[in-house]
């Protein structure tokens, strides 16, 4: 059976939602800190609420912010100050000095997935700076070591991700990986709105069918925490909303009517199946990215690096 493919663990968990199931082993609480932002956290704590899910046990913190598409800086520094936070509450830096390696996974050259090593280009980065000229080098008594690396795609270095990541980990040897990558969402309202911050790690590509290895605690011996925001959404998505449109627009008419409730009948995966099958063979693995994603990458790759910035070296 096909299914809408979302990286986002809150969307998982609406679909049981709206089906009016409730998973066991899954905890949801939500806050709303500035305005109409909305804090969401996704807590899977047993395996059969992992298995139900189809995501690995962890915390899993939505931040959306529906003006997040806007220039306003004041209103990107609050969504900042709110990652900052988040990454504080998941990262305890207060009793040591943390050595810390950001991963910016992506392709620069694909815009859809450049956010990762746009983050990267925006960073602070310390480490060589601490190791020249001692931890007081940046005038604080606590100066916490960052690095970063851009490993690119199998395509463009003939190597997995996780092979150039583990090499950089021999020599390193970093406290946490703080993972950051594009994302692929259900809903087309959350495209560049919506920031998800997991403990859990991340499998590069898996939103949009691509699976390599998965990048977490297990794998390379370290936490690590992923930060992505969601820049496709599967065509399939697309075709599916506006066909419920079309059905509640036709039980309201007349003439219609029973045609929209035949519809009405099929579960969500069977409208997807048939949907699939609809625009097959062309365009059932087409992703599809918002008109001016250029310019949504470049301030939210800002947003993402002002926020692990600040919590690592805090004002």
């Amino acid at each position: 059976m096909y299914q809408v493919r979302t990286d986002l663990a809150l969307e998982a968990r609406e679909k049981f939602q709206d089906a009016n199931v409730e998973v066991k082993g899954v905890k949801v609480t939500q806050d709303k800190p500035h305005g109409n932002m909305i804090v969401t956290k996704v807590s899977i704590e047993t395996e059969n609420g992992a298995k139900i899910m189809g995501k690995p046990r962890g915390n899993y913190i939505t931040l959306e912010a529906p003006d997040m598409v806007d220039g306003d800086e004041d209103y990107h520094r609050e969504i900042s100050e709110e990652l900052a936070k988040i990454l504080r509450e998941l990262i305890p830096m207060e009793k040591r000095e943390l050595s810390v390696l950001v991963v910016g996974l992506g392709n620069r050259e694909v815009t859809p997935d450049a956010l990762g090593p746009r983050v990267v280009d925006n960073m602070m980065i310390t480490r060589h700076i601490i190791r020249k000229f001692g931890k007081y080098a940046f005038g604080l008594t606590r100066n916490h070591q960052i690095s970063s690396i851009v490993p690119g795609v199998m395509a463009q270095t003939g190597m997995e991700t996780m092979e150039i990541i583990k090499g950089v980990l021999e020599e390193t040897k970093p406290d946490y990986i703080i993972a950051v990558d594009a994302l692929a969402a259900r809903s087309t309202k959350r495209l560049s709105r919506t920031i998800q911050i997991t403990d859990t790690g991340i499998s590069p590509g898996s939103g949009v069918g691509n699976h390599r290895h998965a990048m977490n605690k297990e794998s390379m011996g370290i936490p690590v925490i992923a930060i992505g925001i969601p820049t496709v959404v599967d065509a399939v998505t697309i075709v599916s909303d506006t066909m419920s449109n079309l059905v509640t627009a036709m039980e309201e008419s007349k003439r219609l009517e029973n045609i929209g409730e035949s519809i009405s009948y099929l579960e969500e995966a069977e409208k997807n199946e048939l949907i699939r099958e609809l625009l097959s063979p062309n365009l059932n693995t087409m992703f599809v990215t918002p008109k001016d994603i250029d310019e949504s990458v470049k301030r939210l790759s800002y947003t993402i690096s002002e926020g692990i910035n600040m919590a690592f070296f805090p004002a």
